[in-house]
């Protein structure tokens, strides 16, 4: 039998090892895909404390007052696109909060909410940038502040969330200035009316759009009047909705990113419908009577 030289038997072994299956990691790291953004207006800026592993859950971030910007009442956004889910625990644990489920399988949670966009057990498709509610205390809170946790998508929390490109580990506190919302308008019609709804009509505005929606489910029209332009900046908008041999419904006042919804019921009738921004109005004539 031929006798094999050292560094023979050498590069037979590691041949063999490297066609070995190789285990797999004990420990392996999920990478989040989803981008999350400050769930702040555009240049709000607010200290993001991640406490030490005491808070609970671990992890999680407290957004409180940053120099002399009160956090109190504050419109809170959604940090990624996905579907918001609504909860309210009355004076206990979370108060009322909103869980947003994300494409990626992740989650976020923002708790001790003032107000909330629909009530406890609604749901609401939403973009980067939809308002969601505003900061409160409500709930297990002894001060206005936004408690937000950013999940895996096995439900465990992320103990260094990421948001607008800042790292937040344990213990760690940082001011982080929000570009979430910084362009458009962040509202869809389809947002503002809510589920069923699709666009069938829409006019333009200085400024913005007018827009009808119908929801074929229900017979029910809607209209929304959106911003395109000072968005996030309160002025004289409105919308409204009449339904042929019916009063007209109005929806107006002084608003940031939309007027509405004005939603009527309509199953079989014509409808009138347009709205405002600022002088620059739109009226139809009765129409879409099908």
């Amino acid at each position: 039998m031929p006798k094999i030289g050292k560094a023979a038997l050498f590069a037979a072994l590691a041949l063999a090892a490297a066609l070995l299956p190789r285990p797999a990691s004990a420990d392996p790291v999920e990478t989040l895909a989803t981008s999350h953004k400050s769930p702040f207006n555009c240049g709000k800026t607010f200290y993001a404390n991640n406490w030490t592993p005491d808070h609970s859950p671990s992890g999680a971030i407290d957004w409180q007052d940053y120099g002399g910007d009160d956090i109190n009442g504050e419109t809170v956004r959604a940090t990624a696109a996905g579907t918001a889910y609504f909860y309210d625990a009355g004076n206990t644990s979370y108060g009322k909060w909103i869980e947003i489920r994300h494409s990626d399988g992740t989650r976020t949670r923002y708790a001790h909410l003032a107000t909330m966009v629909r009530a406890a057990g609604g749901s609401l498709s939403v973009g980067q940038g939809t308002a969601i509610g505003t900061v409160g205390s409500t709930g297990g809170s002894t001060a206005p502040h936004l408690h937000y946790e950013q999940r895996t998508s096995t439900g465990a929390v992320d103990t260094s969330p990421t948001v607008d490109g800042v790292t937040v580990s344990l213990g760690q506190k940082k001011a982080i200035t929000s570009t979430n919302a910084c362009g458009g308008n962040p509202y869809t019609p389809e947002e503002v009316c809510g589920s069923g709804y699709g666009v069938i009509d829409s006019a333009a505005l200085t400024g913005g759009r007018v827009y009808l929606l119908y929801n074929s489910g229900n017979s029910a029209n809607c209209v929304v009047t959106l911003k395109t332009t000072n968005v996030g900046t309160p002025s004289s908008m409105s919308a409204f909705l009449e339904p042929q041999g019916s009063t007209r419904t109005t929806n107006s006042g002084s608003f940031g990113y939309y007027a509405g919804p004005v939603i009527r019921s309509a199953p079989g009738q014509c409808v009138k419908w347009g709205g405002s921004i600022g002088s620059s109005t739109y009226t139809s004539p009765f129409e879409h009577c099908d």
